[in-house]
């Protein structure tokens, strides 16, 4: 045992079985984990007493140098203090806080005459900033409302005291169509920081109050006579009304509520959080963790709401979650979203984070286009078991009419995207009549021969368009015939020729898949594609055969003849119809009028 090893092994008897937080120290000193307790002694126990299957925690385990613990009196303020070490040290083998896009924010401007308008920089020196809003439109009603409700100004010029006495600005356009009060010459002033105050609380979320301030004014300018300001009045809650029908989510009896939303894709966690008051969104924000141990959704949650919590500045008590944090206060009121408003505005929170889950993966995708392949292939490897990653993906599909005319195609796929270099047609040479899994037996054998012949690369999935038949004919060729060994599946579809369920393993079992997941995408694309490929082979071969029956049993027509027939009448079709003068001015009296009688001739048979 080395001095390392008696080190560690002395720390693991002294550690106290009580709740706390452990570090983990490398031979440089470095924090590489911090980690939480309720048994200190236990938890930092088990991962020297064990072997562990996880590759990472061996890792960790293997760069141990030394320990250190704090201890506390609960396992929340273990939490607390675990997060707060984390974010301060950032160690290696702990979980990564990826800060994503920034949301904007509703300003008012620290001015005598405050502005309000709409930022992603925040800087509380220079304003009271609300917000984040998760959802853009957001922001962009509350403001149209401000601005409809109050005329404060939108102009950036220094207004004071002292310009406005001296005189030295003129009210501007906006002034003459009643949009701005015309502050920079000092009208107004009375009531501006009162127009202010109003648009603070509409931003806050306290649409109802202010309704039940201006109709209690409305009712005392009719009471006075005032018609018209009392008119003036009407049209403001008119159109608070129409911003609380646009904004308020529910109807609920709840003041204050923190929604959470939660999704993973791979290593990658995302978690929303969105702020109602009032039944109104006015604040969301979603954050991205990166899984860097086995950490479980339990613990993340818990960690992400600390974390947008504080963010947020929230100190509400009420919180919608849609499973139960593994550690959270006990001061917090936590509901599993059941039915009703709770379970409606957990969807809409749901909605929130795999919309930004999806724009993330997008902006992904462009920053490195083939890391989007490589995440779908990984899913569809671990959704079949295959026993490698299927870079290379032939597909194999018929087209007959009747056994007339049969051919086959085959699309290769490599890292997910068509390979149209590789795409290979087949005409069916061994099979009578339409069978056609001998069809399938005879092109697959042929394709597979022709790899192995020439020393080639199989391919690392091949797929049926059909079902359990086709599948059973590829396995024939390429196990029975061949003697290869190739993952198989097969495309099961409904009565609509759609793909409905994926196909794998013999005997086969199906394996469903959401209609929105990318794997299906990838498998309906396809599909789509080896049909429309087989078919148009069929076509392109079909068509070759109904102008040789008609053109070429025709005296005088050579392959230029008929070349410039095709060219000029564009189908056999439209030949047939001519007359004959069209005849004679395309290939002269004699040969014209030849043709023209020969094919009126067969039209009459």
């Amino acid at each position: 045992m080395n001095k390392t090893d008696e080190h560690i092994a002395l720390l693991l008897k002294r550690i106290p079985e009580s709740p706390g937080v452990y570090q983990y120290f490398d031979k440089e000193g470095q924090i590489i984990y911090v980690g939480k307790a309720k048994n200190l002694h236990r938890r930092v126990n088990s991962y020297f007493n064990k072997d562990h299957q996880s590759s990472k925690t061996r890792q960790l385990v293997a760069h141990i140098a030394d320990i250190r613990y704090v201890v506390v009196d609960s396992e929340q303020d273990a939490f607390l203090l675990e997060n707060n070490l984390i974010k301060q040290y950032k160690p290696k083998y702990n979980i990564l806080l990826k800060d994503g896009k920034s949301y904007p924010y509703i300003c008012i401007t620290r001015e005598k005459y405050p502005r309000i308008f709409k930022t992603r920089v925040v800087n509380k020196k220079s304003g009271e900033y609300y917000g984040p809003y998760s959802f853009g439109y957001t922001v962009e009603l509350v403001l149209e409302l401000i601005h409809k409700l109050y005329p404060i100004r939108t102009c950036n010029i220094q207004i004071s005291s002292e310009s406005i006495e001296k005189k030295k600005m003129r009210v501007c356009l906006k002034y003459h169509l009643k949009n701005c009060c015309g502050i920079c010459e000092g009208i107004g002033q009375e009531n501006y920081q009162a127009w202010i105050d109003q648009a603070r609380k509409l931003i806050k979320g306290d649409a109802h109050d202010i309704g039940k301030q201006l109709e209690a004014e409305m009712l005392m300018k009719s009471a006075e006579l005032k018609f018209e300001e009392a008119a003036e009045i009407k049209r403001k809650i008119e159109l608070l009304e129409q911003f609380k029908s646009k904004t308020i989510i529910i109807n609920s009896t709840a003041k204050d509520v923190d929604v959470f939303g939660y999704d993973e894709q791979d290593d990658k966690v995302y978690i929303a959080m969105l702020h109602v008051h009032n039944g109104s969104i006015v604040q969301g924000q979603t954050i991205e963790y990166r899984r860097k141990m086995e950490e479980e959704k339990e613990e993340l949650l818990a960690i992400g709401m600390i974390e947008l919590r504080q963010r947020l500045e929230s100190k509400t008590k009420d919180v919608i979650v849609p499973f139960i944090p593994e550690v959270f206060d006990d001061s917090l009121h936590v509901h599993i979203a059941v039915s009703g408003d709770k379970k409606k505005l957990l969807g809409l929170a749901m909605q929130n984070v795999r919309q930004y889950k999806l724009d993330r993966l997008k902006q992904d995708d462009k920053l490195n286009p083939e890391q989007r392949g490589v995440r779908i292939l990984t899913e569809m490897q671990q959704m079949m078991g295959l026993p490698t990653l299927p870079k290379w993906i032939d597909c194999f599909d018929n087209s007959n009419i009747q056994g007339e005319n049969a051919v086959a195609g085959c699309v290769v796929y490599r890292m997910a995207k068509p390979s149209k270099s590789d795409y290979k047609r087949f005409e069916i040479k061994t099979v009578e009549g339409p069978d056609d899994y001998a069809s399938m037996r005879e092109v697959v054998r042929r394709r597979y021969q022709s790899i192995l012949e020439s020393n080639g690369q199989m391919p690392d999935l091949i797929i049926a368009d059909g079902g359990l038949g086709q599948m059973h004919a590829i396995r024939e060729a390429v196990e029975d015939q061949l003697g290869l060994s190739i993952p198989i599946a097969g495309l099961k579809k409904n009565d609509k020729h759609r793909t409905q369920t994926l196909l794998f393993g013999f005997p086969p079992k199906e394996i469903s898949m959401p209609v929105t997941s990318e794997v299906f995408r990838l498998l309906t694309n396809i599909q789509d594609e080896v049909h429309r490929f087989a078919i148009t082979y069929h076509k392109k071969k079909r068509s070759k055969a109904q102008i040789h029956s008609q053109l070429d049993d025709i005296q005088g027509v050579g392959e230029a003849t008929k070349h410039k027939i095709l060219m000029h009448f564009g189908s056999m079709k439209r030949a047939r119809t001519a007359t004959k003068d069209e005849w004679i001015k395309l290939l002269g009296t004699h040969r014209g009028s030849m043709i023209y009688e020969q094919i009126q001739a067969k039209i009459s048979l």
